[in-house]
This record gives structure tokens, sequence and C-alpha cells, in this order.
């Protein structure tokens, strides 16, 4: 006896269903197809660890013996403009990613805890636009007429405006206030509008579904369908939409903290990193390398990640 393996799509990829395959459930099957992928489970991994690295960056900077403030004037040669004192920047037994120039701070210990502040920004900024787009979407889509007219023309608005500009332009004018919150809400005002078309799109062809009618009949209340028959389905394609919006969310925070108004010291970032090293590229070229290096291994390794979560959750929109 043979047993068949429907493909997984944003309706079945949800758990909410009872639907099984091969004795397994829908999440199961969603990994197996995953980890089958060479370039998904290379960024599976290299989220994992980055993630990791990140949430344990206080006791590894320990671990390397340096804090990401603390200052080693024996690592650097202040007669060389404060050069780094080795090959490579400084790589060596003492400090493991070598050192910044002119402070001698452990580039390890900063790299790290760069990565927290950035990746922290990227979740958080990305959890806020789910959250609203999906919401926006859930609503225009399934009650329609003005409340749809209303939320499309907001998205509209929204997605019009240079929102690059106008980021630089409120972080500029707000200065005493928590960067990394800031930074959050900012980006999330401007990017809510994407995933929630994708959304709206998404309520629109389930809404008139055969189970939605039958639990208008039952006399559900739109909230109890909304709930229980419209966001589980349209959860596959939210999951991977989210997980390509991560490093989007990364490049951003990196680009505002490039030109001045991010975050800012003594809090670092992935971004604030390599401002600070474009003046030292030439005589310390490593500087430079290892944040650059770190943030392009995130974004690459989120953006195949994504990319394999869009096909297997949501084929039908991954081929469109």
């Amino acid at each position: 006896m043979s047993t068949t393996t429907e493909p997984v799509d944003a309706a079945t990829a949800a758990p909410a269903g009872p639907a099984k395959a091969a004795g397994r459930g829908p999440w199961r099957l969603v990994w197996d197809q995953l980890w089958a992928k060479g370039s998904a489970r290379f960024g599976l991994i290299t989220v994992a660890v980055l993630v990791l690295a990140a949430a344990l960056a206080g006791p590894l900077s320990e671990l390397g013996g340096w804090s990401p403030e603390e200052f080693d004037k024996r690592s650097v040669d202040s007669y060389l403009g404060g050069t780094p004192r080795g090959d490579f920047g400084g790589i060596g037994a003492r400090h493991w990613l070598g050192v910044e120039p002119t402070t001698g701070r452990d580039l390890f210990a900063r790299v790290l805890h760069g990565g927290q502040v950035s990746l922290l920004i990227a979740f958080t900024a990305t959890a806020v636009v789910v959250v609203a787009g999906t919401l926006a979407g859930i609503a225009a889509g399934y009650f329609g007429g003005r409340t749809d007219a209303v939320l499309s023309r907001l998205m509209d608005l929204t997605m019009s405006f240079p929102s690059l500009i106008f980021m630089i332009a409120m972080m500029s004018v707000a200065q005493d206030v928590n960067r990394i919150l800031l930074i959050t809400l900012v980006i999330g005002l401007f990017t809510w509008p994407g995933i929630a078309r994708v959304v709206r799109g998404q309520t629109l062809s389930l809404k008139h579904r055969e189970y939605v009618e039958a639990a208008k009949v039952g006399g559900a209340r739109s909230w109890r369908i909304l709930t229980r028959e419209i966001l589980p389905n349209v959860s596959g394609p939210v999951i991977a939409y989210t997980t390509l919006l991560i490093p989007g969310m990364i490049a951003t925070e990196a680009a505002l903290s490039y030109l001045g108004v991010g975050v800012r010291p003594p809090t670092s970032s992935w971004g604030q990193m390599i401002a600070e090293s474009i003046k030292y590229y030439e005589t310390d070229p490593t500087y430079f390398l290892i944040p650059t290096v770190f943030l392009f291994l995130a974004v690459l390794a989120f953006t195949l990640l994504g990319d394999a979560l869009r096909d297997i959750l949501d084929p039908r929109g991954g081929r469109s």
C-alpha cells in the first residue's frame, strides 16, 4: 500500500487543521521540505548561530576576555596613528577578531553586541509590521466596503511616501529619545502596507470558501470566523513574508546607523561599526570587513530561509 503526500500550500501549512500526511503533522512536513533544500539548510543553520551568538553576547564576550567598551591601548601603536599591532587588524589569541583602531576595543565583543542590537531592532520592527499589517489586511479583505476603501487608501498613502527620507528626517528631529525604540517604530510605520496587501488578497480569496460560509450559517460571529477560519489559513504566507522582511529590516537599520541617524555610541550595531570603519579601510581593512561580513551573512541567511519558506508555504504566491 502506498501513501501519497499532498503539497503543502497556504491552506494546509497552518497548524489549525487536523490534516496529516504520512502520519505526520503539516509543520513536520514543512520542516522536512525545508531541511531537504541545501540553501534553506544553510540559511537555517546560519540564522540559528547568529541569533544564539547575539543572545549570548554577554557570556561570549566574557569568554573572550573583553567587554565591548573596554580599551586596550597595548594592542594599538600610538606612533602609527593608533593602528592595531599585528597582522589582520590585531587578530590573535588576545583579540580573536582584532581590535578597533585608535581605541583598541575588542571587535569580537563589539560585533556580538552590535549583532544583538541589529537583530533586536530587526525582529521587533518585523513584529510590529506583521501584527499591524495582518490586522489591517484581514479587516480590509473580510469586511470590504468602506472599511476596505479606507484601509486600502491608507496603504496607498503610506507606500507613496519616500520612506528613507522621512525616516532620516524623523530620526534627526527626535534627539532625546530611546533610539532603538524610535527606529523600531519609524521602520514599522512605513513598512506595514506590504504585508497588509498580501493578507488582504489572501483574505479575499478565503472569505467565500465553504467552511467560512458554513461558519456564518452556523451563527458564528465575525471575530470567531476571523480567528478560527481566516487567520490560520493566511498564516503560511504571513510566516514566509515575515522571514523575508527581516533581512530588509537589518539592512534598513544598518543604513540609518551608517548615515548617522541610527543608534548612537556607546550602543553599537553592525551599521554603526561599518560607518566608523570607513575612515580606516585603507590602513586597517579588517576593521571594515568583519562587521560587513556579519551583516552580509545575516541578510543572506534570512533571505535564503525566507525564499524556501515562501516556496513551501505559499507555492502559488511564490510562482506568481
